[in-house]
């Protein structure tokens, strides 16, 4: 039988890290090491293994990503079945909306890392990198998008975050559970989910507009969201209270930037969307949009962050960025 031929890419992260001689742990092994420490993911896939990153997640920049999605279109031009890609836990629920954003492919992309390091005893790093090989040379998880598999549960780029700092179970996707597990040495999937359907986000050029992204806390005086066109950045993301609210005393101030720069509302809370039409009082959502800012829908501050940037990078004009943070709603 021909196996399905899977890239992995190792960014770095706790599942490579080892003891370093200034203390704690540092990203050390590459892909080919993880990949041949992991009994049984031989008899899954046949692996090209490459390293293009050695360093911890919360170094990783958008543009080391979308060198990483290069790399897997790449390698599905030429007949890859599946991407695997290893790195830190820290910032994966954003490499995998990046990559789910700018990867538009059937085959299965799938991101993984590990809690605990190679050193500690139970370390969850080869379980979490057969699962995700499992998962990536499955057709069961094709057209699904990006997924994060970690302790053998299957989220979707779009859903999931990191909700604990040290458990092996830290990853969650409130707004919808997991898509699906592995059991029994193979994924089972528990639930589909349609591909957002956006206006086209491929960029030119090496730049990545910067955007801003401000959590909004009791007594705001918006002095930070007054200030950041001004510091040069090409849009802004506001984690607003509730629904997306801010201090009544701020609205106008959210209305000032909205006139320079796109300005876009996520919650604060984490699960929900944010709201579009319910409170009308000054600093809720439909004051805030009559103010010319836009609702990120289920999107985190995080992930409209992403989504924000890459279409501004891609030249989204208004229109393209209502419709855009829509299909998230």
């Amino acid at each position: 039988m021909t196996l399905p031929r899977l890239l992995v890419l190792s960014l770095g992260g706790t599942i490579t890290m080892t003891p370093s001689a200034s203390g704690g742990i540092a990203p050390t092994l590459g892909a080919a090491e993880l990949v041949a420490a992991v009994p049984g993911l031989a008899d899954v896939a046949e692996i090209e293994a490459r390293s293009p990153f050695r360093v911890g997640s919360s170094s990783l920049t958008i543009a080391n990503i979308l060198a990483v999605a290069a790399d897997i279109r790449a390698a599905f031009a030429s007949g890859a079945d599946g991407a695997v890609v290893v790195q830190g836990t820290d910032t994966i629920e954003e490499t995998a909306f990046i990559l789910d954003l700018v990867v538009r492919d059937a085959r299965p992309v799938v991101v993984v890392g590990a809690m605990r390091g190679p050193q500690q005893p139970g370390a969850d790093g080869p379980a979490n990198l057969l699962a995700a090989a499992l998962v990536a040379a499955s057709p069961q998880a094709r057209g699904l998008g990006t997924l994060v598999v970690l302790n053998d549960e299957i989220h979707a780029a779009r859903f999931v975050r990191k909700a604990h700092t040290s458990l092996t179970s830290a990853f969650v996707s409130d707004n919808a559970g997991p898509l699906g597990l592995i059991a029994e040495g193979r994924p089972r999937l528990l639930a589909r989910l349609a591909p957002a359907e956006l206006p086209p986000l491929e960029g030119t050029g090496d730049d990545i507009p910067p955007v801003a992204l401000i959590k909004v806390a009791m007594g705001e005086d918006g002095r930070l969201i007054r200030a950041v066109p001004g510091l040069g950045y090409a849009g802004l993301v506001i984690e607003g209270a509730g629904a997306g609210h801010v201090p009544a005393a701020v609205a106008e101030i959210v209305g000032e930037v909205a006139a320079q720069i796109p300005v876009v509302l996520a919650s604060r809370t984490l699960a929900g969307p944010a709201f579009e039409r319910t409170y009308g009082y000054p600093g809720s959502e439909i004051d805030l949009i009559g103010r010319g800012a836009l609702s990120g829908g289920f999107l985190s501050g995080l992930k409209a962050r992403l989504l924000l940037t890459l279409a501004l990078r891609a030249g989204w004009d208004r229109a393209a960025l209502k419709a855009g943070f829509a299909a998230f709603g």
